[in-house]
């Protein structure tokens, strides 16, 4: 006659066995419908046996877990000491898993429907030096062609005026003004300002109108297809080339990190912030 622990730890055994089966046949799933490369398999393998253990401990199995064992595994990795990240990981294994027992009949509700993923801790993105704009001006002028003439042309209207890159893009060639420092952008809904431009995103902007192949000229950035502008894509690429030139992180470099690297150099030299908001 088996003892009280005795059925306790056959008991338990059952629910690991069986919680190992059910694991076994949703990893299968994910390799077999999904082509699920071998580490993410892994991974799925250990942040799901992590939920078996407390599963078990709690005298319950995948298929039995409500939503009041998802709760308390989540609280139990907060007191764990785990990062956001690592909750939010473990809680995507976990909906996944619980949501492949449901399609598959091993449950009647998945207990994960109502839980909210842990807020993670927004990363102000480094903004990018003016030591680093130096070199990035500098590594585009040694781009052979036309693709030096453009990416300095980019970086230096992008920078000078902070405009975002769909707007740069679309600017006519007519946009450039022939005396003063002021360009006129159309941007979103139709709306135009009017923003200042450096002497020397003018200069560049002028070199690279006078050596565009296509006369007249309808864009001041023309793309490979005819009377079309440049694509984000293509000006997306150029901007790694030019960073790898000037020895910098290429994801670090991005339209957006120009603008708001422009938003920041301008405060720490004094500027006004409502006036920022209206460029």
């Amino acid at each position: 006659m088996k003892t009280l622990v005795g059925h306790r730890c056959a008991d338990y055994h059952k629910i690991c066995m069986a919680l190992e089966r059910h694991i076994e046949a949703f990893l299968e799933s994910m390799v077999a419908e999904r082509g699920a490369a071998q580490n993410t398999v892994l991974a799925y393998q250990a942040d799901l046996a992590d939920f078996a253990a407390f599963c078990a401990s709690r005298g319950s199995g995948p298929a039995a877990a409500d939503a009041t064992i998802v709760t308390d595994y989540l609280a139990s990795l907060v007191a764990a000491g785990l990062s956001a990240r690592t909750q939010a990981r473990r809680l995507s294994a976990l909906r996944q898993f619980q949501r492949f027992l449901l399609r598959d009949g091993q449950r009647p509700d998945d207990p994960t429907a109502l839980t909210s993923s842990p807020k993670q801790p927004r990363t102000l993105p480094k903004t990018i030096s003016e030591a680093e704009i130096s070199a990035l001006l500098a590594a585009a002028g040694t781009l052979p062609g036309a693709s030096g003439r453009v990416a300095e042309a980019g970086l230096e209207i992008l920078y000078a005026t902070g405009m975002r890159i769909s707007e740069m893009l679309e600017l006519p060639a007519h946009a450039l003004p022939q005396e003063g420092n002021m360009l006129l952008i159309r941007g979103k809904g139709g709306r135009e300002r009017i923003v200042p431009l450096s002497a020397a995103a003018r200069d560049a902007a002028k070199t690279l109108l006078d050596t565009n192949p296509e006369r007249p000229a309808r864009y001041l950035f023309p793309g490979r297809r005819k009377g079309m502008p440049m694509t984000r894509q293509a000006f997306a690429r150029l901007l790694k080339r030019v960073a790898l030139a000037a020895g910098i992180d290429p994801g670090r470099l991005s339209p957006h990190a120009l603008r708001h690297a422009f938003a920041t150099h301008l405060l720490a030299h004094g500027a006004d912030l409502r006036s920022l908001q209206t460029l």
